[in-house]
């Protein structure tokens, strides 16, 4: 079963920029954006028993996976006052069995791999709440580039 909340960040799409700094990163310019909104898993002790909604969280950090060669980021945050994790700021300080069944889910979720053959997606490593942010951020220019500033202006 999944081990948080699972949604998207509105307002995100995983293109362009997204693609370009995840080739940076790990040195390979075969990288594309997955094309769809920035994907988040949100820590919290409240039992939510429904989805459609929003939900005021602090990111923490993220995996960096690969699904059939397209960044497909994994934003791990905290619902904002969580009673149990509310506190965390960064992932280095959750539990390492947290994240190892998170890494596990993500590894696992679209079948296991049979045996000979390649897994189709793959977790190159764990980063902060710094380049959370920053990877928030490019989906962010990623989506304005695509359908425009919907935001309201100030």
């Amino acid at each position: 079963t999944m081990p948080c909340l699972y949604g998207f960040v509105p307002q995100t799409y995983c293109d362009e920029r997204v693609a370009k700094y995840t080739q940076e990163v790990l040195n390979d310019s075969s990288i594309e954006g997955d094309g769809d909104a920035l994907d988040i898993c949100v820590l919290t002790d409240r039992e939510i028993p429904r989805g459609d909604l929003f939900l005021h969280c602090k990111p923490i950090g993220g995996f960096r996976m690969l699904d059939g060669g397209e960044a497909d980021d994994k934003i791990i945050a905290v619902l904002k006052d969580d009673a149990v994790f509310g506190d965390y700021n960064d992932v280095s300080e959750l539990p390492k069995k947290l994240v190892e069944k998170m890494r596990h889910y993500f590894l696992t979720y679209k079948g296991v791999v049979a045996p000979g053959e390649e897994a189709k997606v793959k977790i190159t490593h764990l980063y902060g709440a710094d380049e959370a942010r920053k990877i928030a951020q490019l989906s962010y220019e990623d989506y304005v580039a695509a359908y425009g500033d919907l935001l309201p202006k100030k």
